[in-house]
């Protein structure tokens, strides 16, 4: 017998949002300060991750933000031909004179001074401690990606517009965060409001199956759930969360994943030595205890 309407339909309720919407509000205000080394630089700050895309769930604490440098921007053009190449490289010839790692020193500096030793810089973002009326926050810092798909002349030039940002190992990391929300909230929309509080009832479901000991934790990052729910067809969501759950594993467990992209519609859903890609054991393994979980959740 799979999870009850009532089980589900807790799942599915939102988290609270007023003591993340504060700490978003008071570090945002911090990130915008004019007496800031990088104030008189192009930047903005927004949120990412589940608080942003309205998918949180009780249980998520951190808050994802966003502040990005316009002031320089890194480039993907391998899909360009060669005439497209030289239009690229009249147009921007050169180096910035400001760069990333300038922008992300900066940027630790100031909040260090700020928040003291509540500020922890990681391998991927810069975390700050909760405290009695903050929680736990983690900003990410990064510059302006453009990856190109043509650049006929100064007046025709066509790319996606993402974020990019290194590890200390120098690996570098692309993403696509607004494509993503904006392609949630579409989604969300074709499905009738159906399809985040079921991504929010998924997200509970496998809490659920890590307390229990039927999946490890970090097999199933928020991320890739969202991804793996947002390729499936808009008539599968539905009547009931029974029945959008019943249809959905159905569909994904008939489809070719490796044709699934992420929530940003950009990046591949599921491929092996990807940074921002799902790692297709882990992916099966999840696919295999939900659908196990969702025959006897016991």
């Amino acid at each position: 017998m799979p999870v009850q309407e009532s089980v589900l339909e807790t799942w599915s309720q939102q988290g609270s949002i007023q003591q993340s919407a504060a700490t978003y509000q008071a570090i945002k205000k911090v990130l915008e300060d004019a007496r800031a080394p990088y104030h008189n630089r192009a930047f903005n700050v927004f949120l990412q991750g589940s608080y942003g895309n309205d998918t949180n769930i009780r249980a998520d604490s951190d808050v994802d933000i966003v502040i990005c440098t316009s002031e320089v921007f890194y480039f993907n053009t391998d899909n360009l031909d060669t005439a497209a190449k030289a239009n690229f490289e009249r147009r921007h010839p050169g180096s910035a004179q400001y760069t990333y790692q300038q922008f992300r020193t900066e940027v630790l500096s100031w909040l260090t001074k700020t928040y003291g030793s509540d500020v922890v810089p990681g391998k991927k973002a810069i975390t700050i401690k909760p405290n009695s009326t903050r929680r736990k926050a983690d900003v990410l810092v990064c510059a302006n990606f453009r990856h190109y798909w043509s650049f006929d002349s100064d007046q025709s030039e066509n790319y996606d517009l993402g974020i990019v940002f290194w590890k200390p190992d120098g690996t570098r990391i692309v993403n696509f965060p607004k494509q993503h929300s904006e392609n949630c909230t579409t989604k969300h929309q074709s499905t009738n409001g159906w399809l985040k509080p079921t991504v929010r009832a998924l997200k509970n479901m496998r809490n659920r199956m890590i307390d229990i000991g039927v999946l490890e934790s970090g097999i199933a990052p928020s991320y890739y759930l969202e991804g793996l729910l947002s390729n499936v067809p808009n008539d599968r969501f539905g009547q009931s969360f029974q029945n959008t759950f019943t249809r959905c594993i159905q569909y994904i467990g008939g489809a070719d994943l490796t044709a699934f992209t992420c929530m940003n519609g950009i990046h591949w859903l599921v491929r092996d030595n990807h940074e921002v890609c799902w790692a297709s054991a882990n992916c099966s393994t999840f696919l295999r205890a939900l659908e196990n979980y969702w025959r006897n959740p016991g």
